[in-house]
């Protein structure tokens, strides 16, 4: 039997009514509510309708430009979870829409999955960005789960994230990277991220203005590529891509960013297989 270690979840969100419940809800399934771990970035933020079940922690917002803001944001988290592993043995961290999920043929929790012994001091997950097809899916319906009614995504490095913490570490922007460590992809893991999951919602925070002004306009108008991606390209079967795409990963980096994936220079548009559809 595997022995039960404890397991702490952290995030910070603003602006957002569209992931955050869901968010609580499914790392809070897994590990405890107890264990979950969120902070509002701004005190006139609306909470969460289920902040009263977790460790919620609402803070004074401070405007930065898009890249600084990630850097104190990773910093903030960081710093905060390395207090956490006084009293748990893994510590996730990952932005409000990505969801960390096992691979259901592997027939064990995410939380018995989790508390193996592994070697490295993180862990990657394949990272996959789904998107709403544009002429296939209809709008999200956020009562039904996310993968029933989404079928492809994007394999992708920049979604290929260290969010599983076994050690205190220092994660950068984006949780992308482990500040002075390699990076170890794990073969059953995956990150599914969803902000690109329903077009109206993105292309709604597109248009907000404050993000505009502090600096996210290129970095909508580059993630929305995804759409056009969707569009124009052929999908393909997810598990005959999946291992090629770890190999890729773990042997490629550009020599400037080396503890972080390079991206993949063939089409990485897959099906998301079935057996995912009622995870998320």
């Amino acid at each position: 039997m595997i022995k039960q270690k404890s397991i702490a979840v952290i995030s910070m969100v603003r602006n957002d009514t569209f992931f955050a419940d869901k968010w609580i809800a499914y790392y809070g399934s897994h590990f405890g509510f107890e264990n979950i771990y969120l902070f509002v970035d701004g005190m006139d933020q609306k909470l969460p309708n289920l902040a009263e079940k977790i460790n919620c922690f609402q803070v004074p917002h401070v405007a930065y430009s898009r890249a600084k803001g990630d850097r104190k944001r990773a910093q903030r988290i960081s710093k905060y979870a390395q207090t956490l592993f006084e009293r748990h043995h893994v510590v996730l961290a990952m932005d409000i829409d990505e969801f960390l999920v096992i691979d259901p043929n592997q027939n064990i929790s995410l939380a018995d999955y989790l508390a193996k012994d592994f070697t490295t001091s993180s862990l990657s997950a394949l990272g996959l960005d789904v998107g709403q097809h544009p002429t296939l899916e209809q709008s999200i319906d956020l009562s039904m789960p996310f993968l029933s009614q989404r079928g492809y995504a994007q394999v992708s490095d920049r979604y290929t994230k260290p969010v599983v913490g076994l050690k205190p570490i220092e994660w950068g922007s984006g949780f992308h990277r482990v500040k002075g460590k390699n990076f170890t992809i794990d073969p059953n893991l995956y990150l599914f991220h969803f902000g690109l999951v329903d077009y109206k919602k993105a292309d709604e925070n597109s248009q907000n203005q404050q993000l505009i002004a502090s600096g996210w306009k290129a970095h909508f108008n580059r993630r929305f590529l995804l759409y056009e991606v969707l569009k124009k390209q052929n999908a393909q079967e997810g598990d005959l891509f999946f291992d090629y795409a770890r190999r890729y990963f773990s042997r490629n980096r550009k020599w400037y960013a080396w503890n972080k994936p390079s991206p993949l220079k063939k089409n990485a548009l897959v099906r998301i297989p079935k057996r995912f559809e009622t995870l998320v």
